[in-house]
């Protein structure tokens, strides 16, 4: 890393554990309130997605059903959308369990879900993307039809869009499908502020307005409270276009430090809010509050958003939590510079 993210060490390797070991004991905790480093874990399930997926290392799909199922009886769209994606994720290097789910109930939506998700991660890492994306749009036809309720396929069609660069008329059409069924699902307005970067690179000011907008309709304890937050994340580790007002990142930051003050300390679910809020936090040089974030946080690192700047996620954060700790540099009036094309900055407008 270089220019932007000089106020960070070189990346710190911690020990590698389990996605899903938990200490039996509480954490360590240092007197600055933060767990040691071979405490902080990367990606831990929450309580509910734990045991499901230790059960589909054991090729066993039951718990994985019957987890999917509550969250479409129960509407828990948020749930679903994330259980689904790591579940999707999962699949692509174990992939026996769900294939003997499917060979069981072809037809659940469930399953078809799954499928449609894991088919477009699978064709959105392929060099051939756009050609595999076509492929695949009968799978997510067949997960939306599924469930006329559940926003999560228009979420996954949201993505498939923007993947393969449909124009603006069709992806307002998907928008208007999925906000009926969902008016704040969260992974339905991210979809949309990807999108709208994609189509318009360099465009910070309208995707602001977007997730501002957003914000300002939603429930004070959703999580699009969240959405500026990741539109100042996009802005700060992108090179190109306008600036955007000092007052307009430090608002983001304090929308998304009131929604973190909605959730438990020290628990999964807001872990990924938290560590995009401690990114932003630190790129304004305000690390008070970044160091009350680190200890909502606990052991739970997140991938994104260091994985967009670093191989080593984990190390990264540990990395910036260190700095923060350690309150070794100087506050500025003034944000530190956005990266320059071609400086090496891994980070970019796509941000997540």
């Amino acid at each position: 890393m270089v220019g932007t993210m000089a106020l960070l060490p070189p990346f710190i390797r911690a020990p590698r554990l389990s996605r899903t070991a938990r200490n039996a004991t509480a954490p360590r905790r240092a007197a600055d309130g933060l767990p040691a480093d071979d405490e902080v874990l990367l990606d831990v399930p929450d309580d509910r997605l734990g045991p499901v997926l230790v059960a589909a290392a054991r090729d066993a799909y039951e718990p994985a059903a019957r987890l999917l199922a509550r969250t479409r009886e129960r509407a828990e769209w948020e749930y679903r959308d994330r259980y689904v994606t790591r579940l999707a994720s999962f699949a692509r290097s174990r992939p026996e369990w769900l294939e003997t789910w499917r060979a069981a109930a072809p037809r659940d939506p469930d399953v078809l879900l799954l499928t449609a998700q894991r088919a477009v991660d699978h064709a959105w890492r392929s060099p051939a993307r756009a050609e595999l994306l076509r492929e695949v749009s009968p799978l997510i036809t067949a997960a939306a039809g599924s469930d006329v309720r559940d926003p999560v396929p228009w979420r996954i069609a949201l993505d498939h869009a923007r993947g393969s660069r449909a124009g603006h008329k069709y992806f307002g059409e998907l928008w208007e499908a999925a906000v009926r069924r969902a008016p704040h699902h969260y992974g339905c307005h991210v979809a949309a502020k990807r999108y709208l970067a994609q189509s318009w690179h360099g465009s910070h000011r309208e995707c602001f307005d977007f997730a501002d907008r957003a914000a300002q309709d939603a429930p004070a304890g959703s999580l699009v409270q969240a959405l500026p937050v990741r539109a100042a994340f996009a802005y700060l580790t992108d090179g190109c276009g306008p600036d955007v007002p000092r007052d307009r990142l430090d608002a983001a930051a304090d929308r998304a430090i009131a929604l973190s003050a909605r959730f438990p300390a020290v628990d999964p679910w807001p872990a990924e809010i938290r560590n995009l809020l401690v990114y932003v936090l630190v790129r304004l040089h305000r690390r008070e509050d970044a160091l009350v974030q680190l200890r909502l946080i606990g052991p739970y690192a997140t991938s994104f958003p260091w994985s967009r700047l670093s191989d080593d996620p984990l190390g990264h954060f540990l990395a910036v939590r260190e700095e923060v700790r350690s309150g070794r540099w100087t506050p500025s009036a003034q944000p530190p510079p956005r990266p320059r094309v071609g400086h090496g900055d891994r980070a970019h407008s796509e941000d997540h």
